[in-house]
């Protein structure tokens, strides 16, 4: 068979590298081809691996003897019930779990939450519904696995309300003990499991588009030009940053095999001269905006969406290369950007971002969060996270991120929320021998982390019980000894001493 007759949409197996340096053919569609000074070349996405490995390849890396066609059109009716056609290929519906990363990722527990129900407090047994719960041993000592096992809670188990008391005590091993759901207990069935957009379980939030982020989540774009890298190369700075999504730069640019950017204010151009040019022109030495946390050489700068438009959209043209569930919004104005800087000699560089809605009737801190790839792995992405979580404190809110995280970012937040909420639970100490207790409300008071995720956060660590009609949280050995060795490694922290922020009430549309 020859080059001439691959199309877009076949599948077959494509040569590649993975991490060990081994050669490997996973299976690949074909999603574009071009021919440059007559060689084809063939832009491919790996199927079940994640869209910022896709590539162009020539024809010496394709398995032409296991090639599957694309089905032949046929008319079918689209969602609003009229005709319609689209080409099909084998397989084309991919399951919920191809659609993640390559890497596979933990699996939130599914669980149903209780807020505020007396009536269902009043069914559990052992008490009143303030007295505080406490509980009966129930370890196991001499038993310790290897793995933890993470445990699916039924609709008909019971689950902490945000107001009751849980206690807290060590376990010596890490054996966990099943406890029977009380017969004849009505629940409320809101189970949340994971889910395909959103890739978390801890809110119940719908799976239509939100369009009110300057990077929003909107599937209804994934066509064939989207789902292809544009942009080759990007010079920012002393780095040369590869994109891994596309970006919609301007269409002139997008056959350079270059595009320079100025570090201090993200404008773009076509050639080293221009940038250079450009140079001599630019002032800036640091973001612009208002530098409100400075610790040794790290500071963040508060970057007003309307104030800063051009900034704004040229950091959000930035992002949008490494993130790939998000749909670039020119509307900044609704925004604060808060940009994570370095400082040397010759002014602060840009290492990441997070931006938030002024207003956010959806307790939104944090609406697109980037650790650009050079400083990834280095702990920047949780002293984003970390900061984040500070605003709010001082804001005297709780807070979440907007949904869909990418699989990095889930990834981060977490871990960002499993040391954040075993560094309160270590931490506490108990009163006249008994154990100590806290309740859910007063975690998420302390960390302002929402009670959604400190609920799916102790449910993905596994460390509720529920026994006898009481709440424990379970720290065993090999929880306890990893989060020391995780903290050991955590050596960027943000220092709230440093921190100098005033909140505005943008509610009141004169602040704007």
């Amino acid at each position: 068979m020859g080059e001439g007759e691959i199309i877009e949409g076949c599948r077959l197996p494509v040569l590649r590298r993975n991490q060990d340096n081994e050669d490997e053919w996973p299976l690949a569609e074909i999603l574009s081809v071009k021919d440059i000074s007559g060689r084809k070349l063939f832009y491919v996405h790996y199927i079940d691996f994640n869209k910022r490995l896709d590539e162009w390849v020539t024809h010496e890396r394709l398995d032409l003897k296991k090639i599957q066609f694309p089905k032949k059109e046929a008319k079918t009716p689209t969602k609003n019930g009229l005709p319609g056609s689209r080409p099909g290929s084998p397989e084309r519906e991919v399951p919920a779990s191809a659609q993640a990363s390559g890497k596979t990722l933990p699996i939130p527990v599914q669980i149903t939450l209780r807020f505020n129900l007396p009536k269902e407090r009043e069914a559990i047994p052992g008490g009143e519904p303030d007295q505080p719960l406490s509980s009966s041993s129930c370890l196991q000592p001499n038993h310790r696995s290897t793995k933890r096992k993470v445990e699916v809670v039924s609709p008909a188990t019971p689950v902490p309300s945000e107001t009751a008391p849980a206690s807290v005590f060590p376990q010596n091993g890490s054996a966990r003990r099943a406890v029977a759901a009380q017969p004849g207990r009505k629940r409320k069935s809101n189970c949340l499991g994971t889910d395909e957009d959103s890739q978390d379980s801890s809110d119940g939030i719908p799976s239509a588009p939100r369009m009110t982020g300057s990077l929003v989540s909107d599937r209804s774009h994934d066509d064939i030009v989207t789902r292809m890298k544009n942009i080759e190369c990007i010079e920012l700075g002393r780095h040369r940053l590869k994109p891994w999504y596309f970006s919609p730069y301007p269409q002139e640019l997008t056959t350079l095999p270059v595009l320079y950017l100025c570090e201090f204010c993200l404008k773009y151009g076509r050639s080293l001269k221009c940038l250079q040019r450009h140079l001599t022109k630019c002032d800036l030495r640091h973001p612009p905006g208002n530098e409100i946390y400075r610790k040794g050489t790290i500071s963040f700068f508060e970057i007003d969406g309307r104030k800063n438009k051009s900034y704004s959209q040229n950091l959000c043209l930035l992002a949008k290369c490494f993130l790939d569930h998000k749909t670039l919004y020119y509307d900044t104005d609704p925004f604060l950007f808060y940009v994570m800087t370095e400082y040397d000699c010759k002014g602060f560089h840009i290492v990441g971002y997070f931006s938030k809605e002024k207003e956010s009737t959806e307790d939104y801190n944090v609406a697109c969060i980037l650790t650009l790839p050079p400083y990834q792995r280095r702990g920047y992405g949780k002293l984003l996270i970390e900061f984040s979580y500070e605003l709010s404190k001082v804001e005297g809110k709780t807070g979440t991120p907007e949904k869909p995280l990418s699989d990095l970012g889930l990834l981060s937040y977490r871990s960002y929320w499993s040391q954040t909420i075993l560094e309160i639970l270590m931490g506490l100490k108990s009163e006249s021998g008994e154990r100590p207790q806290i309740t859910i409300n007063e975690i998420s008071e302390i960390t302002s982390i929402k009670k959604e995720d400190v609920i799916s956060t102790l449910q993905y660590l596994n460390l509720i019980n529920y026994y006898k009609g009481q709440y424990i949280l379970t720290l065993s050995e090999d929880i306890v000894d990893g989060h020391e060795r995780a903290m050991l490694k955590r050596l960027l922290r943000i220092d709230s001493k440093c921190l100098h922020f005033t909140p505005k009430d943008w509610s009141k549309r004169g602040k704007w």
